[in-house]
């Protein structure tokens, strides 16, 4: 049901004069609430200073004209109109029942509200962007639809010893949201709940107790960079800035960083950056365009023992990886038994250039493998005995030496797949 904008305002301004003169015709009920599956029986009296018969009237619902089977006359100037199971208002504002004389002309009417009444709101969520403020969400009950207006209430208090107060709505503000933008106190904690009403009943949610730290979110990192990492054709650098919100809170920030393929949509998460405000992404393809995005989660805030709240993604960077010059020293591509001979060669060079230049085993680390690929790219002619790879029987000699010192234990970094 639902009247359009023009008759709904046709309606209400024929309607205004009625009310000044109250003998001229009503209808009764006058703007009932009823539920979904109701029968509703409305009467529509006139004056009989207007010369009109009940036979004379008829009924019309959201400017539709109602059958004459559902028509009962009950007085010479009084006409009725059942309406039987009826179905949810199909507009908020409610249905409009309209009494006219034969010619059409309006004499009155009444707006029929049908509906259900609020079930318990659910899934009750809030956080705080960098302690200024507070915002909560939450999910209307059962099926969330009412077919009526239906208010719902954010309300909350300090836990001990507040008064109540109610979050006032803003214009802009998502449905089923309310932004709380002053005179919060931090060190204690809120009870905080929703209350849905209409004009068939009421509801009221579980109530959530928070302490504004412990649901604190801030903005995306600043200023991210990605840059290539010297001639290596497989990694990136990415840096940025820890969020400027924050700068004057005690806080340990916990980064994210997730990377996908210009011609992709899968995104692949790193989850252990840590604290740190830099990652190298090893492991990627040659000659290609990645896009890198960062977000922050500030934990322990003020000592809060809870986590905090992963920010929104940066806004994406982008940054190629260099050409390969093993893709361009190739004529074809090579077959699966090269390829595993080439890296056989490969890996055994390495571990007898980290023999020749770092302290055994326990000193490999990524950036000493970076290191080997920059002197291996440039050394692509012969070498002197000198500035080579030791050979197979100097790596079984020193072996023995290699495994003591991987005792010690420096901690290896890993690839980002």
């Amino acid at each position: 049901f639902g009247l359009t904008a023009p008759v709904y305002t046709r309606l209400h301004l024929l309607r205004s004069p009625l009310v000044i003169s109250e003998k001229v015709a009503a209808v009764v009920p006058q703007d009932p609430a009823l539920l979904i599956g109701s029968t509703l029986t409305a009467t529509c009296s006139v004056s009989s200073d207007l010369g009109l018969h009940a036979s004379q009237l008829f009924w019309t619902l959201n400017g539709r004209r109602l059958p004459s089977a559902t028509y009962s006359v009950v007085g010479p100037t009084a006409l009725a109109v059942t309406l039987p199971r009826l179905s949810g208002s199909r507009q908020p504002s409610g249905d409009n029942l309209v009494c006219h004389s034969g010619g059409g002309h309006v004499l009155a009417g009444s707006c029929l509200y049908v509906g259900m009444p609020p079930e318990k709101p659910v899934n009750l969520t809030c956080w705080s962007r960098n302690t200024k403020d507070l915002t909560c969400k939450w999910v209307p009950g059962g099926q969330g639809e009412t077919f009526i207006r239906t208010k719902y209430t954010l309300k909350y208090r300090l836990r001990w010893y507040g008064r109540e107060k109610e979050c006032e709505p803003r214009g802009t503000a998502e449905p089923y949201s309310c932004y709380i933008h002053r005179d919060l106190a931090l060190f204690t904690p809120y009870e905080i709940w929703v209350e849905a009403s209409n004009q068939l009943g009421s509801a009221t949610s579980d109530v959530i107790t928070l302490d504004i730290l412990d649901v604190v979110t801030t903005d995306p990192p600043a200023d991210v960079r990605v840059s290539r990492v010297g001639e290596l054709d497989d990694q990136l650098t990415v840096r940025w800035s820890s969020p400027p919100a924050l700068k004057d809170f005690l806080f340990q920030a916990k980064y994210q960083i997730r990377y996908r393929l210009e011609d992709s949509t899968d995104w692949k998460v790193v989850d252990d950056v840590g604290n740190e405000t830099s990652c190298r992404l090893a492991g990627l393809r040659p000659d290609t365009v990645y896009f890198v995005q960062v977000r922050c989660n500030p934990v322990g805030i003020f000592g809060s023992r809870k986590t905090g709240i992963w920010s929104e993604w940066s806004n994406p960077t982008a940054a190629s990886t260099p050409r390969s010059e093993r893709l361009l020293s190739a004529s074809c591509d090579p077959k699966s038994g090269e390829l595993n001979a080439a890296l056989r060669r490969e890996l055994k060079q390495f571990f007898g250039w980290v023999r020749e230049h770092a302290a055994g085993c326990g000193g490999v680390s990524i950036k000493l493998y970076d290191q080997w690929r920059v002197w291996l790219q440039k050394s692509h002619k012969t070498r002197n005995q000198e500035s080579s790879p030791r050979t197979d029987k100097d790596t079984r000699t020193h072996s023995t030496s290699g495994n003591r010192r991987r005792r010690r234990g420096s901690r290896c970094e890993r690839n980002t797949r």
